[in-house]
């Protein structure tokens, strides 16, 4: 083995005549809760369901105040209609235009969503999807017939309906029209001069027994107005069509009052001072789903915190005293617990909600039910982590040290496990809004009169109309979706970031 020879002058001591000490450290030290948010913000998935999350908390309190519409806006005419706001419907894009697809639509059929564009100026045919050439047999001649695929936008689609008005208002109407300038009242169309058809308030032109149109040689519509005075209900000294050569009548005499074509669009802007403007469009009852959603989901979210905090609280207190004392008293809680756990939940609300809430009303009955045994879960693990605990050398010493009960289970024991706890808890409360939604779905509880709306009531609402109008349960699902899936990413994130076995560890 050989050797490096360093030569004397290069060798010198290090440190030569020097006092060593300890230096102080050059790192600041963290608390548990600082070392548990650096550990949660290197976990991504967590990171980003918690944004997600806070986006539909601010979503929950921030729709109902900025929508145009409160949740007890109920429209009987827009019902389970598709989103749609004007100004983006005019621009073309393919959404927020109220769109309807129907299929297999005649020539006659697209006469008439032309007869409803000419009339109103509001044309209610956005695209034709295709075009269909079909070949039949009639009577031994060869019969060519052609169908279209279409889009319609379904605020236009509804056109004229019949109203019955009083006659000031009435009057009020003729008024509104002079000061913005807005056709809301169309002329009358005697029954008589459409061959005695009645419901279909959007025919204004000559058609057939059938109903359908009957063109002029130069295949433009008949009008069929009436024009006989002495059927007129009352003086109309407003708006007229530009066709109007001014002796059509605008209303039709009934029982004291006025009945009279209307275009609902306008007659929406005369009764709500403004255009229709549906983000997520409406539900089965009329409602805003936007407004909706929000509405339900802060319920939804309060209450399961509500219940949430109270579980924590009982469960704490009573997992603390089994846990701390052990023997005969923890097994004698630990039956109880048995027992009640045993009692199903939907059974517990149904009987509570038939009973209990005439008396105390449905919100305190509902929540009597979570609270029932929903604490059985936070005391067991409470419970678990005093067993995990008790022993411990600091407890020990506290107890030396003269320390009460009290103090043991609350300031020495409870802290240490507080982590742990708190991770439950958050995970705690997407269950309580699953099994709300639930029972609010299923019809067993109905909250409406009090919150208005549930996310549960919306989507059963949805569920009933899936095929014809999808909105109505796509926008609730997203919502309840990401909500579920968010808190247990962010539950689950809590739950490592609070572990004890990890504190320090840097990854």
């Amino acid at each position: 083995m050989e050797y490096e020879k360093i030569p004397a002058e290069e060798f010198r001591f290090v440190q030569e005549n020097e006092i060593i000490r300890d230096k102080e450290l050059q790192t600041k030290s963290r608390s548990f809760f600082a070392d548990a948010l650096v550990r949660f913000s290197k976990n991504k998935s967590s990171v980003i369901a918690t944004w997600i999350l806070a986006f539909l908390l601010v979503y929950a309190l921030v729709a109902p105040l900025i929508s145009p519409y409160n949740i007890r806006d109920l429209d009987t005419i827009y019902i389970n209609y598709p989103p749609f706001v004007r100004k983006v419907a005019d621009l073309g894009l393919g959404i927020l235009d109220g769109a309807t697809s129907l299929d297999s639509q005649s020539e006659n059929a697209m006469l008439a969503w032309r007869a409803i564009a000419e009339e109103t100026g509001m044309d209610p045919l956005i695209r034709v999807l295709g075009t269909h050439e079909t070949e039949t047999k009639n009577k031994g001649q060869t019969v060519y017939r052609t169908t279209y695929d279409i889009e319609v936008n379904s605020y236009y689609r509804k056109g004229i309906i019949y109203k019955t008005f009083s006659y000031s208002e009435f009057e009020n109407i003729q008024q509104w029209q002079n000061e913005n300038g807005i056709q809301v009242i169309y002329p009358y169309v005697d029954t008589k001069d459409i061959n005695g058809i009645t419901g279909r308030p959007n025919i204004w032109y000559q058609v057939d027994k059938k109903g359908n149109p009957v063109l002029d040689d130069n295949g433009e519509f008949i009008p069929v107005y009436c024009t006989n005075a002495s059927k007129a209900g009352a003086e109309y000294n407003s708006l007229r069509i530009p066709s109007d050569p001014g002796n059509y009548i605008y209303s039709y005499g009934k029982s004291g009052s006025v009945q009279c074509r209307v275009l609902y669009y306008n007659y929406y802007r005369y009764v709500n001072g403004m255009e229709p403007s549906y983000l997520m469009g409406t539900n089965a009852l009329g409602q805003d789903i936007f407004c909706g959603i929000g509405v339900g989901a802060r319920f939804s979210i309060i209450f399961a915190i509500l219940v949430s905090s109270i579980n924590l609280t009982i469960g704490a207190v009573y997992g603390a005293i089994q846990g701390y004392y052990g023997g005969a008293i923890d097994m004698a809680l630990d039956r109880i617990s048995d027992i009640l756990s045993g009692v199903p939940f939907m059974v517990v609300t149904t009987l509570f909600q038939l009973h209990l809430a005439k008396k105390v009303g449905i919100v305190p009955s509902f929540l009597f039910a979570f609270v029932l045994t929903g604490w059985i879960g936070m005391a067991a693990l409470t419970r678990k982590q005093f067993y995990r605990f008790k022993g411990q050398e600091f407890v020990m010493a506290a107890r030396t040290l003269g320390a009460s009960d009290r103090r043991l289970m609350f300031k020495h024991i409870f802290p240490n496990a507080i982590g742990t706890i708190i991770t439950s808890c958050a995970l705690i409360i997407p269950g309580v809004i699953s099994s709300e939604t639930s029972m609010t779905y299923l019809g067993i509880v109905d909250l409406s009169s009090f919150a208005g709306t549930t996310i549960g009531t919306l989507l059963s609402q949805g569920n009933a109309v899936v095929t014809s109008a999808p909105h109505a349960i796509l926008y609730p699902s997203i919502f309840l979706g990401l909500l579920m899936i968010c808190f247990n990413l962010f539950g689950n994130g809590l739950r490592d970031a609070f572990n004890p076995s990890t504190r320090g560890v840097d990854d």
